[in-house]
């Protein structure tokens, strides 16, 4: 019998099987920001350790950095503390740090593949719970909390349980429009939520084998919000081409012998998995949520569901969603009217996810709606140089979209990037939990980056299909 990408990934880092159950996992690769790593290194400091592998371990900001200017100190006293520490731990532990000066800092997680350093056949591991976006690379990749941030810094191991493994396949051709946020937010509201507790997710069939990396990336991002630890996409040609010649790479015989090595991680023909589903990608609509949950979603067309069209265990949350949201149930979500639009995050913060709005809005007079504040936020310091060099800025900006310095932005309430009052944002991040975006009565509806463009330039949420002419 074979064995899945996840299994061998797994016991090929296992060091032992500890007592209690749990295995003990040397992590490949070690990201880290201004949030969650501060407390861990307080932690080294007061049992007097120091990092054991530095060369493993990567720093970045980018939670609290604010986008409209990034001139130190920050304004907010709390990010700047937090940005300061940062700077000293990595300067003591002599760690690789990704820095705001040097033109470096970006999103963790688009920093991590566009240097390379995320790579098929690792463990990778971030205080961040959207560091399964690297599992998009063939890679086993998960968030921890801080107290395994310390434990990673420490000994480069943690202790943690095997999952099951089930494989989703997305067949057939995706339809105008459909783009990976939508495939992503199709998942989580078939398998709900919590459909993936206890889970890797293993992406396969002919859509994700047609997927750019980028793409990939976008849906392993969302496993999380499905409930799965981590997802992953088998790795193939598509991401060897993207990994050559990138800063941390490797490069001669070391190339070949890589590749030999990623190649031979790839899931069994005969491997076996816990549970299996597929799914027509024809059936697939572009998608936006209605909800308080990435699960409570539907297509573009359709309406808020019924209560009585959940099971018993999910209707106390969807009252909860109609309540906060001042949706009815059968309430057609097309023509919902928007206060604030928001393009990129770690989900859909990468060049093709700019290029594709740009593709649909460059020389036809699209204009934000008058009563719409837009943010095109660049997901790192690098990808915002590239795309001023193409002139995007200037397209973006004559549409009448803010264009942002590199940062999370208004994808989580730690910068100054956040909603007021009862404003409703159409956004292209991962969450759409109360307060989320800052407000604790704002409210997020989550779609993909043309469908964002799309509301943005109505003014309310609309069918990017028929906003821009797509048809198949």
């Amino acid at each position: 019998m074979g064995k899945t990408l996840y299994e061998k990934v797994f016991e090929a880092h296992t060091v032992r099987k500890l007592p209690s159950g749990q295995y003990q996992l040397l992590m490949g690769l070690h990201l880290i920001h201004e949030v969650t790593s501060p407390q861990a290194f307080s932690m080294l400091e007061e049992r007097g350790l120091s990092v054991l592998y530095p060369n493993r371990t990567f720093a970045t900001v980018d939670h609290i950095v604010p986008t409209a200017s990034q001139l130190r100190p920050f304004q907010d006293d709390l990010a700047e503390g937090m940005l300061v520490a940062l700077e000293r731990n990595v300067a003591k532990h002599a760690i690789r740090y990704f820095s705001l000066d040097k033109d470096e800092q970006g999103i963790v997680h688009v920093i991590g593949p566009e240097n390379g350093l995320t790579q098929p056949g690792m463990t990778i591991c971030c205080g961040d719970s959207h560091t399964s976006t690297h599992g998009a690379f063939g890679a086993i990749a998960f968030g921890i909390g801080t107290s395994q941030v310390r434990d990673v810094l420490a000994t480069q191991t943690m202790s943690m349980s095997k999952l099951k493994v089930r494989r989703i396949e997305v067949n057939g051709k995706l339809g105008a429009g459909v783009f990976a946020k939508d495939v992503a937010l199709f998942i989580i509201n078939q398998l709900g939520v919590n459909g993936g507790v206890g889970y890797a997710y293993e992406f396969a069939g002919e859509v994700f084998d047609r997927f750019t990396m980028e793409e990939r990336m976008t849906v392993c991002n969302m496993a999380i919000e499905g409930g799965a630890r981590s997802g992953y996409v088998n790795p193939d040609a598509t991401t060897y081409a993207y990994l050559k010649g990138r800063r941390y790479s490797p490069t001669g015989e070391a190339w070949e012998r890589a590749v030999a090595y990623w190649e031979s991680t790839r899931s069994d023909a005969d491997a076996s998995y816990d549970d299996v589903v597929r799914y027509d990608g024809a059936e697939i609509e572009p998608m936006v949520t209605w909800g308080i949950t990435p699960g409570q979603s539907t297509p573009v067309l359709g309406k808020i569901p019924l209560e009585a069209q959940f099971e018993e265990s999910e209707r106390e949350s969807v009252r909860e969603a109609y309540a906060y949201m001042s949706f009815e149930p059968g309430q057609a979500m097309s023509g919902t009217k928007i206060d604030v639009a928001f393009i990129g995050s770690c989900t859909n913060g990468r060049m093709s996810d700019f290029e594709a709005v740009l593709d649909l809005i460059r020389g036809r007079g699209f204009k934000v709606a008058a009563h719409v504040k837009a943010l095109v936020v660049p997901g790192s310091q690098k990808l915002r140089k590239e795309m001023i060099a193409l002139g995007y800025d200037k397209i973006f900006t004559e549409a009448g979209f803010e264009f942002r310095e590199a940062g999370c932005s208004m994808c989580l309430a730690m910068n100054p990037d956040k909603l007021k009052g009862r404003e409703v944002c159409a956004s292209s991040s991962n969450r759409n939990f109360k307060g989320r975006q800052g407000s604790p009565a704002g409210r997020t509806l989550l779609m993909s980056p043309v469908m964002v463009a799309a509301a943005a330039i109505s003014g309310h949420v609309a069918d990017a299909r028929q906003v821009f002419g797509l048809a198949n």
